[in-house]
């Protein structure tokens, strides 16, 4: 699960602890089955969006089809509410994009002249 995720082990203990992933146990082996590695994807993608563990817990939920209407109109409205942020930080990194081409453009236009 580790290297499939890119985690540690210390951040699937902690899903665990926060009762986001039920692994199988058998002694102190832990074993994730489709479920838990599903669950694992959708957490993995809420942090990439950039939400918190709670949030994320009631999409897992709602994907569970657990979750009530009122949980769905409220994730909506979180997501709604968290794309206006990663536009934010797409517009930042553009930026950054940008100002590093321009600036290795004009190193390397320095380099050939001599």
């Amino acid at each position: 699960m580790c290297t499939e995720f890119g985690v540690t082990p210390r951040t699937l203990r902690y899903y665990e602890y926060i009762e986001l992933l039920n692994p199988d146990r058998e002694g102190r082996s832990r074993f994730y089955n489709g479920r838990e590695r599903a669950r694992m994807k959708l957490i993995m993608r809420g942090r990439k969006f950039g939400f918190q563990l709670e949030d994320i817990r009631q999409w897992l939920l709602i994907y569970e089809r657990e979750g009530t209407e009122a949980q769905m109109r409220a994730w909506i409205r979180l997501a709604d509410s968290q794309l206006p942020e990663l536009a934010n930080q797409r517009s930042q990194l553009n930026q950054a994009i940008d100002e590093l081409q321009n600036l290795r453009d004009s190193v390397a236009s320095e380099i050939s002249k001599n």
